[in-house]
Parts: C-alpha cells; sequence; structure tokens
C-alpha cells in the first residue's frame, strides 16, 4: 500500500461556503459590543497529552504489535468551565485518548482538590475520551485493559494526568462573563452502523420512530466571551475513532482530534491574518501561518543560491526551551486574548463505524457475512473500508473534515442561549450486584440484578473496525471446548455467574478475577451536569445507538415530568461516553441476545442498559427537586498496585564521529520541490521516551524571511508533517528519525528546511536535549 500525504489545503476548499456565516457571525461578535447579555462565566483550556512516541502498546484495538513509533498529530486535553457568577460551576474535559480512566480521574481530582480546595471534585469535574485508538495505552488501572500494554505506563499516565490539571488551571485562571448558546445539525455520512444484524433485534415499533440505524444528529455549544466574542465550540457527535487502523504506529487523534485540529486552526489563523475569520467568504483557503513569509523571491535562480548558501549543520545540544518556544501555534497568540478551543466529543459511538463504504472481504472483495461478519467463516479477513480506502489517513481527514464542516453551520447560526442554573448530581454505583426494576413482557414488572463483569467469546472476535484472531467470531452464543479448556486456566465461571450472565457464553470472567488486583471495575461513576437547559450525562462506557436513546429520552422524560415548567422552553440532553473511568459497552436487552462484540463486551449481563436508565433517574429526579443523593461506594486506588514491564530506555547511541541530530539522508544539492512533492530528511536520533517535548515538537519545517531570519509554519502538530522514529533493530541503542513533508498547495515560494528536535540518555542516565536541520531546499 502506497501511502498517501495530504496537504491542509484538500481540509479547507470544500468548507468554504459552510464556513461563510462562521465568518461573518464571528467578526460580528469581536465587534464592541455582543449580540447576547452575559449571564455566566465562562473560560477554555488547552494542554498537550501526547505522550510517548516510542515503544508503548496503543490502547483501543489489543493489538499487541501496535506499538508507537512516531507522531501524525498531536494530543490534547481540552477543557471548558461554566459558572454561575455567585454559584455552581462545572468542569469539562474532552481527552484525546481512547477512554477516561478511573485512576486519572482519581489523581487529577486529588492534585485539583490540593490546588483549589473543594471547588472541583467528583461530583462537577467529567473526563472524557475522544476514543481514537492511536494514543498510548497503560494509563487504566484495571488488569484487562493494560494486558497488551505490559502493564501499567507511568509516563503515559503522567502526561495525561498533567495535561488534564494544566487544560483545567488555564481554564480556570481565565473565567470571564460570557454566554453560551446551543444548535444542533445533521450529518449524514460519517457513521454507520458495524453490527446491524442485533440493531435489527431491537422491537420494530421503537426503530420505526427514527431515521437511521445510528444517531446523525451533532449537538454544539458554542462559549462567548463578553469581550473578545467566540473563543470556542464543543459538540457532540456518535462515530468510532477508528478511522487509524490496528496496524498504524503513528499517534493520531483519529477522526475527532483532525477536525477539533481543522476548527481551531482556520479559526486562529484567519483571524490573526484579517482581524475576524472570514477567508471562506472568497473561497480562498487559509494559510497555515500569517502573513510573514515574503512572496517578493520571483527568481527561481536566486533561491537555488540562496538555498545553497546554508549547508545542514551537524547535530548540536540545545536547550529545551528551545525546541518548545519554535512551536507554530504560538505565533498565532494576540496578547491576553483567549485560545479559541475546539473540541469534538464523543457520546453513544458504541455501534457506529467510519468506515462508511461497509465491510468487505479482503480476499475476494465481496461483502461479509451479515449476522458473523465473517468471510469463509474467518472473522480476520472482515474489514470495514474508510471513504479513503486504501489509506487510513485520507480516511481520517475526510471524516474530520465532515464532522469541522457540519459543526461550521450550528456555530454559525446558533441563536438559543443557554438560561438557567449550573447544577450537578453524581454517584458511584456497584454494577456488579445492582437489583434493577425491569417491566415484563406480559405487563407488570419484576427485579432483575446484574452481574459481576465477564466478556464473551464474541469479545475475541473484535469489530469489522479491527478483527480479531483465531476462530472467533461475532454473534457467537455458544462458545467452544478448546477455549472454555483455556479460559478455565486463568478462572472458570460459577453456575450463578453462567446464568446471570446468559445467553453470553463466558470467555473471561473479569469481575471475579483478582489476581494480581482486580481485572475490570465493578463500582461506576455517572453523573449529570446541567448549564440551564442543557444537560451532560455522563457515562463511563461505549452505548449503543438504540441504548443511547433510551437513557436519553429517560432522563428528559425524569427532567421534564417534575420540573413544574422550568424546562418549557425545551431541554437539550447529550451523553458524554467515555467518562470518568471506563467499563466496555452497553447495549439494549434485545441486542445483548445478538452476542455481536458489543453485546459480549457489554460487562453486567443483559440488565446492564436498565441499570443506567434506573441510576440516572434517580440522579434527574435529585436534580431537578434540589435533593442531595447517596455518594455510593468508592472505587478502589490501585496505583500503588500496578505492575510495569515495558523496559526503560538504556540509552541512546550514534556511530563514531556521528552527533544527535546529525543528517543520515538528507535533501539533494540544489533541489527544488513542487507543491504536492514530498521532502524526506532522516536524521540520527534518540528515543522520544526520553522526553515527549510536551507542548514541544519533535520536527519542524522553517522558511528563510530575508537573508538569515529562519521561520516556523509547520510541526508535528500538523498533517502535512509526519514524524517517523524507528530502530535499526529491536535491542538497538541507535535510531532514526525520519520527517516526511507533504508540501501543501499553500506553501510560498522561497527557501526551506527542515529540523528535528530530541532528547539522548547517557549510560549515567542524564538527559540531554539535541537539534538538527537538513540542508536548505527551495520551494517553487
Amino acid at each position: 500500500m502506497k501511502p498517501l500525504y495530504f496537504s491542509n489545503i484538500l481540509v479547507w476548499r470544500p468548507c468554504a461556503a459552510a464556513c461563510f456565516w462562521v465568518s461573518l457571525l464571528a467578526l460580528m461578535l469581536t465587534q464592541k459590543g455582543t449580540l447576547s447579555t452575559s449571564n455566566y462565566l465562562v473560560a477554555m483550556g488547552s494542554y498537550d497529552i501526547t505522550g510517548p512516541a516510542a515503544d508503548v502498546n496503543m490502547m483501543g484495538y489489543a493489538n499487541m504489535e501496535q506499538i508507537t513509533s512516531g507522531i501524525h498529530f498531536r494530543l490534547r486535553a481540552r477543557t471548558f468551565i461554566v459558572s454561575e457568577p455567585q454559584g455552581k460551576r462545572v468542569v469539562f474535559v474532552n481527552l484525546d485518548a481512547c477512554m477516561a480512566s478511573q485512576l486519572v480521574t482519581i489523581k487529577v481530582l486529588e492534585r485539583l482538590k490540593a490546588r483549589y480546595g473543594d471547588l472541583y471534585t467528583e461530583k462537577n469535574v467529567a473526563i472524557s475520551g475522544i476514543h481514537t485508538h492511536a494514543g498510548p495505552g497503560g494509563y487504566l488501572q484495571y488488569v484487562v485493559y493494560i494486558v497488551t500494554s505490559m502493564g501499567f505506563v507511568r509516563q503515559s499516565f503522567n502526561v495525561i494526568v498533567d495535561g488534564i490539571e494544566q487544560s483545567i488551571i488555564q481554564a480556570h485562571e481565565n473565567l470571564r462573563p460570557g454566554s453560551i448558546f446551543v444548535n444542533k445539525g445533521e450529518l449524514i455520512n460519517a457513521g454507520v452502523n458495524r453490527s446491524p444484524s442485533a440493531y435489527l433485534n431491537n422491537p420494530a415499533e421503537e426503530r420505526n420512530k427514527y431515521n437511521y440505524d445510528v444517531d446523525k444528529e451533532m449537538t454544539l455549544l458554542k462559549f462567548v466571551d463578553e469581550e473578545w466574542g467566540p473563543v470556542g465550540s464543543f459538540n457532540w457527535f456518535a462515530t468510532h475513532g477508528t478511522s487509524m487502523s490496528r496496524t498504524n504506529s503513528l499517534i493520531s487523534g483519529d477522526n475527532k482530534g483532525a477536525a477539533a485540529r481543522f476548527m481551531e486552526d482556520w479559526f486562529d489563523q484567519d483571524k490573526a491574518e484579517s482581524g475576524g475569520p472570514n477567508e471562506f467568504g472568497t473561497n480562498r483557503p487559509p494559510r497555515r501561518i500569517s502573513n510573514i513569509i515574503s512572496n517578493h523571491h520571483n527568481n527561481h535562480h536566486e533561491l537555488l543560491e540562496l538555498a545553497a548558501s546554508f549547508d545542514a549543520p551537524l547535530g548540536r545540544k540545545v536547550t529545551k526551551y528551545l525546541s518548545v518556544s519554535r512551536r507554530v501555534r504560538s505565533a498565532f497568540r494576540q496578547g491576553d486574548k483567549p485560545r479559541f478551543v475546539s473540541a469534538f466529543c464523543q457520546t453513544n459511538c458504541g455501534d457506529v463505524s467510519p468506515n462508511v463504504l461497509g465491510a468487505f472481504c479482503i480476499d475476494s472483495g465481496l461483502s461479509c457475512d451479515f449476522n458473523h461478519s465473517t468471510c469463509g467463516g474467518r472473522n480476520e479477513l472482515c474489514y470495514g473500508q474508510g471513504p479513503g480506502y486504501p489509506d487510513e489517513f485520507e480516511s481520517t481527514r475526510i471524516i474530520g473534515e465532515r464532522q469541522f464542516k457540519k459543526a461550521c453551520r450550528p456555530f454559525s447560526t446558533a441563536s438559543e442561549q443557554l438560561k438557567g442554573k449550573v447544577d450537578y448530581r453524581q454517584a458511584f454505583v456497584d454494577f456488579s450486584k445492582l437489583e434493577v426494576t425491569v417491566t415484563k413482557e406480559g405487563g407488570g414488572n419484576e427485579v432483575v440484578k446484574t452481574c459481576p463483569a465477564a466478556m464473551g467469546f464474541a469479545f475475541a472476535a473484535g469489530t469489522t473496525d479491527g478483527p480479531g484472531a483465531f476462530d472467533f467470531k461475532q454473534g457467537d452464543d455458544k462458545g467452544n471446548p478448546f477455549w472454555r479448556l483455556v479460559r478455565n486456566v486463568l478462572k472458570t465461571p460459577g453456575k450463578e455467574q453462567v446464568e446471570c450472565q446468559s445467553p453470553k457464553p463466558i470467555l473471561l470472567d473479569t469481575g471475579e478475577m483478582k489476581e494480581p488486583y482486580d481485572w475490570a471495575p465493578s463500582v461506576l461513576p455517572i453523573q449529570i451536569l446541567r448549564i440551564g437547559q442543557f444537560v451532560i450525562l455522563s457515562v463511563p462506557s461505549e452505548f449503543t445507538t438504540m441504548a443511547g436513546r433510551r437513557l436519553r429520552d429517560a432522563v428528559k422524560t425524569a427532567l421534564t415530568s417534575a420540573d413544574d415548567g422550568e424546562f418549557n422552553g425545551g431541554i437539550h440532553v447529550v451523553i458524554a461516553g467515555l467518562t470518568n473511568a471506563y467499563s466496555q459497552y452497553v447495549t439494549t436487552f434485545e441486542e445483548y441476545q445478538m452476542q455481536r462484540y458489543e453485546g459480549a463486551s457489554t460487562l453486567y449481563g443483559p440488565h446492564t442498559l436498565g441499570a443506567y436508565i434506573q441510576e440516572f433517574k434517580k440522579l434527574a429526579s435529585a436534580l431537578i427537586h434540589g435533593q442531595l443523593v447517596e455518594p455510593g461506594p468508592q472505587p478502589p486506588d490501585l496505583l500503588n498496585k500496578q505492575l510495569g514491564f515495558l523496559p526503560p530506555v538504556i540509552m541512546d547511541t550514534t556511530p563514531p564521529g556521528v552527533n544527535f541530530g546529525d543528517a543520515r539522508s538528507d535533501v539533494p544539492k540544489n533541489t527544488t520541490f513542487r507543491r504536492g512533492n514530498v521532502v524526506t530528511v532522516v536524521f540520527w536520533s534518540a528515543c522520544p521516551r526520553n522526553d515527549p517535548m510536551t507542548e514541544g515538537t519533535f520536527a519542524l519545517v522553517e522558511v528563510l524571511r530575508g537573508k538569515d531570519d529562519w521561520v516556523p509554519v509547520h510541526d508535528d502538530d500538523d498533517f502535512c508533517l509526519l514524524f517517523k522514529w524507528s530502530r535499526p533493530s529491536k535491542l538497538s541503542s541507535r535510531s532514526h528519525a525520519t520527517i516526511e513533508w507533504r508540501i501543501p498547495e499553500s506553501a510560498a515560494p522561497g527557501v526551506y528546511r527542515i529540523r528535528h528536535f530530541g532528547a539522548s540518555k547517557s549510560l549515567l542516565g542524564s538527559i540531554h536535549h539535541f537539534t538538527g536541520s537538513s540542508s536548505a531546499f527551495v520551494v517553487a
């Protein structure tokens, strides 16, 4: 497969018309008066959580061979805080990570308590993951979620905790009067149901209420600062973070992280250039940087002579500050003006795939088996295809762009202002033994129970986004004798557990496995955040489409039936999936019977959804009546029990006479490149785990301004620039950094060079930062 690279120009052109109105309204809102009366304090925060770009297993596909080895683009924690001027406040953090982690949440709250007292607690702080499958793993506390990462990875954990804390601090210190608007839009082509046979098992009368078998609605909040105008945009839309495949090794925020980049870069760049984001009105794509590049070089011969005067310097030691300070996005900051923060949040994505072309057999090209997603009985051959197939980078860009384009219109036309209380309710619930009252099929009620966590045979089959291995298949409600014997080596489930989980055949009885510590959670957090007529349901799991619809409807009914007219103007309820902790999937009772991947991964048995609905209705009732709720049992803090077996970096070396940062493979002398060409430079490097360059960069493209002033134009947070890291052999202390730049169509003619930043480790353990540069070359 030939790798495709793409420039920012491809992102912008199709959305020129769609985003014109964004530009117009944003420009209006930056004038002296805003269009509304501020009724809250609002603020945004954003911080780097990229983590170790080498050696660490990625979280999501459970593929032990999927190890980080570079950066597609960086990961961030994005935060909003909303507060009544003299009242309560809520915090929502959107993570470019696979999911939230109970242990991460515990440690973030401990830090916030040490800094702010009881201002931020588990009650009013929500930490939600976008579900990218291309970020470093090892940061969760339960065994089953860190097996493939060789246990706990302290560096992954620390970077995420630090980044969340810093993003909240940023927001806290910038709380200012502002307003919030809500709007919605329908996005048709960014998700399909990957388990349609399970969805069809839901009652026909229920399915007939909806036009689609996945949710197509995007719900968006726009944050407007009283003085500065728009400062943020958070939206919720359901599609999996699986545009990047299970074989990808570059850290990436996948389609939702991409959408956030596109919206933030567009807003900041155009604001810097024109005083308002209005370039879409001219159908001219926004440039990656402001007008700092001189276009006066019209003589190609002069450019070549100028480039020839800059040979590649030898690698040299530098301070870390140098690499951080050279990042591109810092050029867009304007004095005290708040950074524009855009987050594309996850919701009930459980059965929603971004691979919208469908699932096909890679050997025959035919559609996969409808009920089992197999090809000739084998699940390994059935793969979902994204819109850029066979190129996953292109699929990521397209699905990200579609979400970005859709967000433009509700952002631009948002007119419904949030008004009313800021409030919240939260509780911890033991889902392993909860009594649930459900309606019987013939009428009346009965009391059933949830079960200790367990995973079914179909779990190991994976999905069409990332198939599993061996002879597992989706829709398996029986299991097979061989794998039962393998299972029994770990833990044989008892009769009561088998009956409770039926018809799920148990492959891993994780809820009853306790060595060396808990394999799966039993106590989970549930939470409701309210901002006026907008309500967020924080769930620690992936709800399927219909499960999410049932939960939203139940909570909306509970709130509106007892509110004494408080929500007469309407209420908006969204689910924030993968929030505060993680416990895999939640299907409807009917979907559970089919035992597709999602049903096999619904941990607490067939009545899991009923338990969520019951407990959320209690929170909703307490919220609307101003009542307190019992906090419930505390989840465990297992940090001191964590075991990690990822070998440390011992030392980095280079061949004799070679410096870290020297170019191993440089651009040819007197080379001219054109837009669309790929420039590749290979440097002698060191392991990125020595320093993840948080808020910094491993790679940089610079352009020459004047005679000797090099200006940054692209860093490793850009789609057009890839940072790839590799060793010549697994145990080698030598390594290489390959930097590939696909020259964008918006690149100005001039003299350019590529730089690499890194940090090496000596045998004595000391860390030394270094930089290297390619020879200069011409872009014509």
